[in-house]
């Protein structure tokens, strides 16, 4: 039984590392505002992502919420 559990939590460790070891390979991605899709979107302040939530803006369109769409080149 604690044998068991060992090999579930391990196993749960690697997928862990493939997770992270996918992301730190993760090339930078465009973003684009959900309702208007421009490309014209930013934080709202720079305590955003620190401090609070990611709120983020549309300079186009005004849109303000958490929600953005990323767009990433295929290779």
């Amino acid at each position: 039984m604690i044998k068991r559990k060992v090999r579930v939590k391990l196993k749960l460790l690697q997928d862990m590392k493939e997770v992270f070891k996918t992301l730190s390979r993760r090339r930078p991605t465009k973003i684009y505002c959900p309702r208007c899709r421009s490309p014209k979107i930013h934080l709202s302040s720079s305590l955003d992502y620190w401090l609070t939530p990611k709120k983020y803006v549309c300079e186009n369109c005004g849109y303000t919420g958490p929600i953005i769409l990323e767009l990433e080149k295929e290779a």
